[in-house]
């Protein structure tokens, strides 16, 4: 019987990103606090409501992936931060932390064979563990752009 492991391998390595385009790591380290709440100019985001909404939607699609019984926040105010800005400087480093936790178990589904890739959800509407891998990646792919656009606007990206 064939295995889908080096298609498995392939969705890993997607989500782990770098091919493309920068990878999130590069994208958030060394941000310098003070700036991750500035929206430049003609920039609908800061790169703190970029952050977050890249967090909570991979934590959405994870719960989804898992449990049933999971409720998505309303659409679109629960995607995004209230303020362009976190209350506290340690916010940032905390959504760096859980964004990473997230597809680390994100991966542990991809990883555990015992998930067939292809086989419908028996909730939503006949969303697979394969369509939701390229879900995040996609969507973490398009904001990660983002951020790093508004990175290099707001003059953070290193040269």
């Amino acid at each position: 019987m064939a295995t889908d492991s080096a298609l498995r391998k392939q969705l890993l390595e997607l989500l782990d990103g770098g091919n493309a385009h920068a990878k999130f790591e590069q994208a958030v380290e060394g941000f310098p606090l003070k700036k991750v709440g500035v929206r430049p100019d003609g920039s609908p985001h800061s790169a703190w409501e970029l952050l977050e909404h890249l967090r909570i939607a991979q934590h959405d699609i994870l719960e989804f992936s898992r449990s049933a019984d999971y409720q998505s926040p309303k659409w679109p105010e629960g995607y995004w931060p209230q303020s362009p800005a976190p209350e506290r400087e340690e916010q940032w480093n905390e959504s760096v932390r859980a964004f990473k936790a997230n597809l680390k178990a994100f991966e542990a589904l991809l990883k555990d064979e015992a998930h067939d890739l292809n086989r419908p959800f028996p909730w939503g509407d006949g969303q697979t563990l394969l369509r939701e891998a390229l879900l995040i990646a996609d969507h973490n792919s398009y904001h990660l752009g983002q951020l790093v656009l508004v990175r290099r606007l707001v003059g953070a990206w290193p040269e």
